[in-house]
């Protein structure tokens, strides 16, 4: 099973893709996460918002493996606890489909990226910069996997 965390931005700081790229290393083959970076709409003074967000919600949804689960990372989802999130990825691994995780940019996903999820995940009730949030699944389903394997990095 691979999880796609399909993210608007392609330009991120050094700090963001190092942090990214230290837990998602330490995933195995079996529960991989394949980062899938979208470029962002271009912005000016005049942008018309929804149009915008809506580019690059097709550019998105163009990423999704057919037959994989949807989840895309909203505010009004679902919170999940450490231990719950280890109890869906152990799901999500003993189903063998891939999975999605949609990650909008600056102004939020497109209603079609909403509508296209099966589920909707909430990382908190905060709005968190989406080059951050990037760092922080990556971290989670890092703890989420050593905690269905009983190893000691979870210390909850």
């Amino acid at each position: 099973m691979r999880i796609h965390l399909i993210s608007v931005g392609t330009r991120m700081p050094a700090w963001v893709n190092d942090a990214y790229h230290d837990f998602s290393k330490r995933l195995p083959h079996e529960c991989s996460l394949v980062l899938q970076q979208i470029e962002a709409g271009k912005r000016g003074k005049n942008t018309d918002i929804k149009r915008l967000i809506s580019g690059e919600g097709d550019r998105m949804l163009a990423a999704i493996p057919k037959n994989a689960l949807c989840v895309a990372l909203d505010v009004e989802g679902q919170q999940w606890g450490s231990e719950t999130l280890a109890d869906t990825l152990s799901e999500w691994m003993a189903s063998g489909d891939d999975v999605a995780l949609l990650v909008g940019g600056a102004d939020g996903l497109a209603p079609a990226c909403l509508q296209r999820a099966t589920v909707r995940w909430s990382l908190s009730k905060l709005t968190l910069p989406h080059m951050l949030v990037r760092v922080v699944l990556a971290e989670q389903v890092y703890r989420a996997w050593s905690i269905g394997r009983g190893l000691p990095y979870h210390r909850g």
